[in-house]
């Protein structure tokens, strides 16, 4: 799927436009604001399942719950 980046003022002169092409295609429009990205407008999908589901098999290992953590053991900080 690509991305178009559209300024502001181009989105708002035709936003009909645009929300039409990311229905028919799919592409995903990024609007930006003095060429920063602000706001993305993509196609809506409805995910049905329930939270639970949508969390189940996502904890990978799940050993001493109750042990600290430290700054080096998140991934994140790597």
């Amino acid at each position: 799927m690509s991305q178009e980046q559209v300024s502001k003022s181009q989105f708002k002169s035709k936003a009909l436009e645009f929300f039409r092409a990311v229905e028919s295609s799919g592409e995903t429009v990024i609007v930006t604001d003095k060429g920063r990205p602000t706001i993305e407008v993509r196609r809506y999908r409805s995910d049905k399942r329930s939270p639970l589901d949508r969390l189940r098999g996502t904890v990978v290992e799940y050993v001493e719950p109750t042990k600290p953590v430290g700054e080096d053991d998140w991934e994140a900080l790597n």
